[in-house]
């Protein structure tokens, strides 16, 4: 299960490279961005714990530290625990969607910046939960497994002790015998009750469950005493603690706990559950639809035997059309409206907010949060990326509202919304958020993905973001809040000009009529959005309305540099997040022409802005570029594309201008009005 290496040698290899970090540091006097955030000279946080303060918008009173990035070789961290009675955190570090190379690593905060890692287990399959147990024991999950270890042993491998396994994971087979190799939400959230009982989210295999038409039978996946779509409860024997697992011993006895659950990576037990009355909470991803404010996200209120909807309601009591037989009679007959099984949501959440973390705030550092809820929001929506705060009642349960109540959408000509169900605008419990605005900035931030949250011993709340490969330190702020950042989106002139392009050469608007056909229409359509298509459109406005959707997309495309845009490695499973359209792993086996499919959307990237595409020579590592006025607008990596539009820049002697380079590469100090300039010697053909 997990691969334990000398630690000798690895602190030997860590010291080399923190060496190798500082002395590169030392050597550049260069302005300092780490995972896409700019580092200034202020610090959040005092002593030895103040770290580089990052430009995230947040609730007065309160920063942000930069702990750690990807410069200390994080992959996708996904949760934060710190070990008990010691100033040292563990960090899942789960390597990325369809990796077996998870790890999960002591973080030692007081360490040198470039030393502050150390890997405890390696080759981890999607490790994600972190919990301190019953026992005062750190416990940690895989796809399959729970399992304890100490982190502080001389050899944390040997110290595992498997509590729970054969949960279904990654592989899993369907009732009707049908194999899955890649389950939608085989991550393994859990918690414990004050008793020791051990409660598991095992996430559904698919987003919905659906299958051809007509549905006439519930889903089977989420069926039976082994149920997807469920929070497990495992009991442990008198005590309190569970035994660990010899190879030969059955696996223990779970009971499903509750149902209809699609994904519980957020849960929250009152510290006196399960004392009558106290809150179990859970927030529900809901299913993707292409509405943009549709489904709502939920807060649920657990109770045993109870139902939550998934895959046949949504938001409050909105049917799923696609299940209408199901729920003409049989067990699910009237579910979503009249059926004692089905328990409503406690309260709506914003849309595809996607709640990953949840948890009550317990510290002396921050008193006007003490017994509050937080929960963390990863999605890359306008209405995710952020961190919530909501009021609680003496049993943990958030303080519901009469309509409207209102939540914030970044960067959105409308900036709040009403919570809206099918019947109009609805009841909700109101949040504060304590981090508001996370979208991308060019120059100062990326777009926020926060994920796992934990409240340190001192009261401070720690976090990870996956996407940017972060640790982030959340402290006390003295002063004045700064003023929030402006969006920092491509402009719809920006999206005209591209588009306009586009329909002035022929062999991209074939290409582009190609991928509508091939891959939008066919695959897309329905996963995350409906690329704003309507019905009664021609080809060619179908056409332009998917380029548009494209352009308009946080880091989708950059002209002329397709490795660099999110188009091209979610489609090809590149780099750490998902693979879209989901089971695309096997289209290029399954599907004829889908390879060739892929590399149209390439070269429609490529060819998207006509010029010249030009290489960054290779040698010093950065090549700076400048304005019309000399300003520095950024530098570009070696080996890095763009499209020269004026061989030889205009006034600018042995320069050539090119066209807008990829978000990272920008600093935020120049507008495309300016022009973005390079010397000549740094550039040389496409082969």
């Amino acid at each position: 299960m997990f691969w334990c290496e000398s630690p000798s040698l690895r602190a030997c290899v860590a010291a080399w490279i923190g060496a190798l970090l500082g002395l590169a540091s030392v050597a550049s006097s260069e302005p300092v961005r780490k995972s896409g955030y700019a580092i200034g000279t202020e610090n959040c946080g005092s002593g030895d714990l103040a770290f580089p303060k990052i430009q995230i918008d947040m609730k007065p009173g309160f920063c942000a530290g930069l702990v750690a990035s990807e410069d200390d070789h994080l992959k996708f961290p996904r949760s934060i625990i710190q070990v008990p009675g010691h100033d040292l955190f563990v960090v899942a570090d789960m390597g990325g969607w369809g990796h077996t190379d998870g790890r999960l690593l002591l973080l030692d905060p007081h360490a040198p910046e470039g030393n502050r890692f150390k890997e405890l287990l390696t080759d981890v399959e999607y490790p994600f939960g972190l919990v301190i147990g019953p026992d005062r024991k750190l416990y940690a999950s895989t796809a399959e497994t729970i399992f304890r270890f100490d982190p502080l042993a001389d050899n944390p491998c040997a110290t595992v002790e498997t509590i729970a396994r054969h949960m279904p994971g990654r592989r899993i087979t369907l009732p009707d015998g049908t194999r899955v190799d890649e389950s939608a939400h085989p991550l393994k959230q859990f918690v414990f009750d004050k008793n020791g009982r051990l409660f598991v989210n095992v996430g559904s295999h698919s987003d919905d469950c659906i299958t051809p038409a007509p549905i006439t039978r519930p889903c089977a996946a989420a069926e039976g005493a082994s149920a997807m779509a469920a929070i497990w409860l495992f009991t442990p024997p008198a005590g309190g603690v569970f035994p660990a697992l010899k190879s030969n011993d059955p696996d223990p006895p779970h009971v499903v706990y509750a149902r209809g659950l699609r994904n519980s990576l957020a849960m929250a037990l009152h510290p006196n559950f399960p004392d009558a009355g106290y809150a179990f909470l859970q927030g529900e991803n809901g299913r993707d639809l292409p509405d943009i404010f549709k489904p709502n996200e939920e807060i649920n209120a657990i109770e045993q035997g109870r139902h939550y909807g998934w895959p046949y309601c949504y938001d409050l009591s909105t049917p799923s059309p696609e299940f209408k037989l199901v729920l003409q009679s049989g067990a699910y007959k009237s579910l979503c409206t009249a059926n004692a099984l089905y328990k409503q949501p406690f309260s709506l959440m914003p849309p595809h907010g996607a709640p990953l973390a949840m948890l009550y705030y317990h510290g002396a550092k921050f008193p006007e949060l003490e017994g509050k809820l937080l929960i963390g929001l990863h999605g890359y929506r306008p209405t995710g990326n952020r961190v919530l705060v909501y009021d609680v009642d003496d049993h943990g349960f958030p303080k519901p509202s009469p309509a409207p109540v209102h939540y914030h959408v970044s960067c959105a000509a409308e900036p709040t919304r009403s919570f809206q169900a099918d019947a109009g605008a609805v009841a909700a419990a109101p949040f504060e958020e304590l981090i508001a605005g996370w979208h991308r900035v060019n120059g100062a931030r990326p777009q926020g993905a926060p994920v796992g949250m934990t409240v340190a011993e001192d009261g401070a709340i720690w976090l990870v973001e996956d996407k940017n490969q972060t640790v982030i330190r959340i402290d006390r702020a003295a002063g004045d809040p700064p003023q929030p950042l402006p969006c920092d989106m491509r402009s719809q002139a920006q999206i005209d000009q591209l588009a306009g392009f586009v329909a002035k050469d022929a062999q991209n608007r074939i290409r582009l009529t190609t991928l509508r056909n091939g891959l939008v229409e066919k695959h897309c359509i329905g996963c995350h959005s409906d690329f704003g298509l309507k019905p009664g459109q021609s080809d060619a406005e179908k056409d332009i309305t998917v380029l548009r959707f494209m352009l308009s997309q946080d880091g989708w495309i950059y002209p002329g540099d397709p490795d660099s845009g999110k188009l091209r490695t979610r489609l090809r499973g590149l780099g750490a997040e998902k693979l879209m359209p989901p089971g695309g792993e096997k289209l290029p086996k399954t599907e004829p022409g889908y390879a060739r499919l892929l590399d149209t959307a390439d070269l429609l990237v490529a060819k998207v802005v006509p010029g010249a595409r030009m290489r960054i020579k290779s040698g010093p590592l950065q090549r700076k570029f400048f304005g019309k006025t000399n300003k520095e607008c950024g530098e570009i990596p070696a080996a890095k594309v763009v499209v020269v539009t004026q061989r030889n820049a205009v006034d600018k002697l042995g320069f050539s201008r090119f066209f807008r380079p990829a978000d990272p590469y920008l600093n935020g100090e120049c507008s495309d009005d300016d022009g973005y300039d390079i010397r000549q010697e740094f550039l040389v053909p496409v082969q």
